[in-house]
C-alpha cells in the first residue's frame, strides 16, 4: 500500500517542543550480542528541553524519512495478531501505553534475540496521541476533532558515547496512518539502509534482520 507523503507530514508537524505529541518515551540500551545493558522508562513532558529535541529528532526519523523507499507500508492479517505474536505485543504496549514494563522487556529480548550487530545499539519507543481534525469540503482543518490517532513509534539507533542514541538505522510506525485516519491494519517500516534491512516479513509475521529478506519481498507479487 503507498503511504501518502501528505500524512506523514501532518504527523512531524506535531513533533516539535512547542506542538508535541508524546506522552512518554520508554527504550533499552543493548550490548553488541543483543542483551539488556540498561532501560528507561518516564514522561516525555519530564524531559528537559534539549532532550525533548534531541527525542524528537531521532522519532521524526521514521515518519519524515523518504516515503516508499526508506519507509514502506505492510498490511496485517488477522493471523499477525494471534497469540504471542510481536504484533499482539506491540498492540498490548499502545494499550497501555508503555506503562507496562513486563511488556517492554518482552519487546527488548525479542529484539534482542533477533538483531546482534555487533556493536552497541538503543531501542526507543515513543508513544504518542494526536487529535485528528475534521476536514471541511475543501479540505481546510476544522476546530473539532475527528478522531484520536495513537500510534507508537520505534527506533533502533547505534549507541555513540554515554549512552547516546545516534541516527536510527531502523524503525517502525505503529498503526500506520493513511488517509488523515488510523490504519490499524498496517504497520510502516523504516530503513536506513536498504542494502541491510530491518523488516516485517509477512510469511513468518514477524521482524528479522536479514539482508536477503529485502530482495524476497521486493520480489513479492
Amino acid at each position: 500500500m503507498h503511504i501518502d507523503r501528505e500524512d506523514m507530514l501532518e504527523l512531524t508537524r506535531r513533533m516539535t517542543v512547542s506542538r508535541n505529541c508524546f506522552s512518554r518515551i520508554a527504550g533499552a540500551y543493548m550490548d553488541e550480542e543483543g542483551f539488556i545493558d540498561g532501560t528507561f522508562n518516564t514522561h516525555f513532558l519530564k524531559l528537559s528541553g534539549s532532550e525533548k529535541e534531541k527525542n524528537l529528532n531521532i522519532a521524526k526519523t521514521v515518519p519524515y524519512s523518504n516515503t516508499n523507499v526508506n519507509l514502506r507500508n505492510y498490511r496485517l492479517d488477522q493471523g499477525a495478531r494471534k497469540p504471542g505474536s510481536i504484533m499482539q505485543l506491540l498492540e498490548a504496549l499502545r494499550q497501555c501505553e508503555l506503562k507496562n514494563d513486563a511488556l517492554l522487556y518482552s519487546l527488548y529480548d525479542y529484539i534482542g534475540e533477533r538483531y546482534q550487530p555487533g556493536y552497541p545499539y538503543a531501542v526507543y519507543l515513543f508513544f504518542g496521541s494526536y487529535d485528528v481534525p475534521t476536514k471541511g469540503k475543501d479540505k481546510e482543518n476544522q476546530w473539532e476533532s475527528e478522531e484520536v490517532y495513537q500510534f507508537l513509534i520505534g527506533t533502533i539507533s547505534p549507541v555513540t558515547g554515554d549512552y547516546e542514541a545516534g541516527k536510527p538505522e531502523a524503525g517502525f510506525l505503529y498503526p500506520a496512518f493513511a488517509n488523515h485516519s488510523t490504519d490499524i491494519d498496517g504497520i510502516n517500516i523504516y530503513q536506513a539502509d536498504l542494502q541491510k534491512y530491518w523488516a516485517y516479513r509477512l510469511d513468518r509475521k514477524a521482524f528479522l534482520p536479514y539482508n536477503t529478506l529485502w530482495n524476497k519481498m521486493n520480489n513479492r507479487s
